[in-house]
């Protein structure tokens, strides 16, 4: 596909995502997590030109054979062997995984990554804490990446939400990336994602402080994105409609505002225009496959369909719950009794209820209710399933069972305790209100179990 190519009608738009479809054998698992830095005797977010600094990390991390990405002479980014890292607005520091076959592979991919980035933190003094929130720093003690995109979107978010700028430079997620084979396979693969991400929301909870303090919330992340953009971001009801498919999807995207527009490495500010206006002629470019492909990665709901399904739903956490998301969603979606399963389920629940109960979870966690949906029984009942798809998968593949990977979240659904209130207990216990006492105890490196 030749992203040169100007866009002359909406039929374009529709084979973009048309060409993401792909057979089961070619299917992969794509995992994208990040994490904040922070000085170490400071315990302030590191910026990017500080000392210590995020230029600083991604020059030592270069050096172990990754190749720069820059704009207007700053390292921003950096690629490996279909891997990327690259840093979120207020310096997140993000690795997006390489695509894979197995959650196995996934696995290696994100403990070696922490591995890598354990000794350069040492050396340069800093550490990495992973939660989907910020837990000590105010807004306005976090410095801005150089990047243009951020620029624009940075004037852009107050005018939308209050928390636009929190979601920016405080919140850090996981996120799990797989295939579809074909519209009807992407239908019930999206209708299935967004019923159900509420549910990893509450399991994976992991941001119950703001500047030191708790917060009232168990995943305050999730919390701030429903005070970001309502055009862009939330939950998704028009999935659920009988004539949901790639065109409703594209619809969708032409109305929302774009945020810029990339000509010769400059961002153009697009003045809130949508794209159908864009198409309409009413800017002086005209649009081509790589203006729509840029439009399409910056809308944030729940769940979001490029040429394959992103599953965003998730806190930022350590190794272990990384390979968990992606082994609880390996499971459920790439297994055709699982999926089947699962649908069956999700199909029959009120569309009402389950929003009340996605707005309950923030606070509430996996003790969230609303009428027959219960929380923490549908995960108990999904990680069953997801569980089984993984056992069927392994004898498909003559593989070790997944599975395996999903023992995190086994006791989290057992119990009803996220990791937010594991944390919680310790502040009011033996940290004694000490916040600084959380930084120490996230794990800076974790072995092989």
């Amino acid at each position: 596909m030749d992203l040169h190519t100007e866009i002359t009608s909406k039929k374009q738009l529709i084979d973009y995502f048309e060409e993401g479809n792909k057979p089961p054998e070619q299917w992969g698992i794509g995992t994208e997590h990040e994490k904040f830095l922070f000085d170490k005797q400071s315990f302030r977010r590191i910026g990017y030109d500080t000392t210590p600094g995020i230029r600083q990390v991604l020059r030592h991390i270069e050096q172990s054979g990754w190749k720069p990405l820059t704009e207007q002479g700053n390292i921003i980014g950096l690629t490996k062997n279909g891997a990327s890292i690259t840093i979120e607005p207020g310096g997140q520091f993000e690795l997006s995984g390489k695509n894979f076959r197995n959650i196995h592979q996934t696995y290696c991919e994100t403990q070696k990554h922490f591995d890598d980035l354990s000794p350069i933190c040492r050396e340069l003094d800093v550490l990495h804490v992973a939660m989907g929130f910020d837990p000590i720093s105010s807004r306005a003690n976090i410095h801005w990446m150089p990047k243009e995109r951020y620029r624009i979107m940075r004037a852009y978010m107050p005018t939308k939400g209050e928390l636009g700028h929190d979601m920016m430079t405080r919140t850090a997620t996981i996120q799990v990336n797989l295939d579809y084979g074909s519209e009807k396979d992407m239908v019930c693969k999206m209708r299935i994602a967004q019923a159900l991400q509420p549910i990893v929301t509450a399991i994976f909870a992991n941001s119950p402080f703001c500047q030191g303090k708790p917060n009232g919330y168990l995943s305050y992340r999730a919390h701030i994105w429903d005070h970001t953009d309502p055009d862009r971001c939330g939950f998704l009801p028009f999935l659920f409609d009988e004539d949901f498919g790639f065109e409703k999807w594209v619809d969708y995207l032409l109305d929302i505002p774009m945020y810029f527009i990339i000509r010769d490495g400059q961002y153009l500010d697009c003045k809130n225009i949508t794209f159908r206006s864009f198409m309409a002629g009413e800017h002086r470019l005209r649009p081509t496959l790589e203006d729509w492909e840029n439009h399409v990665s910056t809308v944030f709901p729940d769940v979001r369909l490029k040429r394959y399904i992103e599953m965003r739903g998730a806190d930022a956490s350590c190794v272990s719950h990384i390979a968990a998301l992606s082994a609880f969603w390996v499971g459920l979606l790439y297994d055709q009794d699982a999926i089947e399963e699962t649908y069956s389920i999700i199909r029959k629940w009120n569309l009402s209820t389950l929003q009340e109960l996605r707005s309950l979870v923030p606070k509430n966690g996996l003790k969230a209710t609303s009428n027959d949906l219960n929380a923490k029984e549908i995960a108990r009942r999904m990680l069953d399933i997801s569980a089984g798809g993984l056992s069927r998968r392994s004898k498909q593949f003559g593989i070790d069972d997944e599975g395996q990977y999903l023992w995190p979240i086994q006791k989290i659904t057992e119990t009803g305790i996220t990791q937010a209130e594991e944390y919680l207990h310790k502040y009011h216990t033996e940290w004694q209100g000490d916040i600084t006492k959380l930084m120490h105890c996230i794990p800076q490196e974790e072995t092989s179990r």
